[in-house]
């Protein structure tokens, strides 16, 4: 069974030479776009463009533990067919991962990624004022964060890439940790790397618990803050939906519900669908559709006017 909380405020006002390799559904897939790079790696996004877009972009962040793991596009593209079906163009956004990499570098990255499509927004078909983004558990923290504190980038950088903005229209995320504060030191709770039984969602990746060191956690603790969602909540944030079940024994339900009353305090337009029963991941058919439905229709109305 779902529940669904809504609050609503007032309204508040390249491409590199990447060829798309095959197409399904009327889909093409243009895979591995390179839009950055760091300690001698490419950072990558595949870019799923339906036969007929809408013009709005979301941003998947692949990020299961703050590990972010390559898929053949052709695999990847069920996760986002409901998302395609109604004409958004998908970018499946890969990031540093742990071990090497922690959650500020993470989220370093995804930004980067974002002010990468708005700079490169007409040559991939969309609107750079119409983006979502979204995904789970790790993934929906990077995606509050997106949501959440966002600039307009520096105008002295000599990176091009970094004087354009980083704001984005609407948030979707998944069974989010809010609150890093107090987790920025190695945990038996999150693995440091991918354990074989994890499994996708809706493009994303999800972990279960495990019992290895997560060193992604592992950073200064004064920059805790700067990664907590909570911490960046105000009133000129984009509408943002939280979807989480509250049998979440991984990532606490509690994650969802205040930042859901947090944004409510602030006069966010946000909502909070209660997957009743539901633990880390959503690992029932029922469990995903419910999410997944409730993801395309907060884009569609918050994009596209629908």
């Amino acid at each position: 069974m779902t529940r669904f909380v809504r609050a609503t405020a007032l309204p508040l006002m390249l491409f590199c030479l990447a060829v798309p390799l095959h197409a399904q559904s009327g889909v093409s897939v243009t895979p591995d776009v390179v839009y950055g790079h760091k300690a001698g790696m490419a950072l990558t996004f595949d870019v799923f463009t339906p036969a007929q877009p809408n013009g709005a972009g979301i941003l998947n962040m692949v990020s299961g533990g703050w590990f972010s793991q390559w898929r053949a596009p052709e695999q990847a593209q069920a996760g986002y067919q409901a998302l395609l079906d109604e004409g958004f163009t998908v970018f499946a956004i890969r990031h540093g991962s742990a071990p090497r990499f922690d959650v500020p570098e993470a989220y370093a990255d995804v930004t980067r990624a974002v002010r990468y499509v708005r700079l490169h927004a007409r040559d991939l078909g969309i609107d750079p004022e119409r983006l979502g983004v979204y995904g789970g558990s790790a993934g929906g923290q990077l995606s509050l964060m997106l949501g959440l504190a966002p600039d307009e980038g520096d105008p002295e950088a000599t990176d091009e890439v970094l004087r354009v903005s980083s704001h984005v229209a609407a948030v979707v995320a998944f069974f989010p940790p809010v609150d890093l504060r107090r987790r920025a030191t190695p945990s038996q709770r999150f693995p440091a790397r991918l354990p074989d039984q994890a499994i996708s969602f809706a493009g994303g990746l999800v972990l279960p618990t495990a019992s290895e060191q997560f060193v992604a956690l592992d950073f200064e603790e004064e920059l805790g803050a700067s990664v907590s969602p909570i911490v960046h909540v105000s009133a000129d944030d984009p509408p943002t939906l939280l979807i989480h079940g509250d049998a979440d024994t991984l990532v606490d339900f509690n994650n969802s519900e205040i930042m859901h009353a947090a944004l409510v305090a602030s006069g966010v337009e946000t909502g909070l669908v209660v997957i009743e029963g539901a633990g880390h991941g959503f690992r029932t058919a029922e469990d995903q559709a419910q999410a997944s439905n409730a993801l395309v229709g907060w884009f569609e109305e918050h994009l596209t006017g629908h």
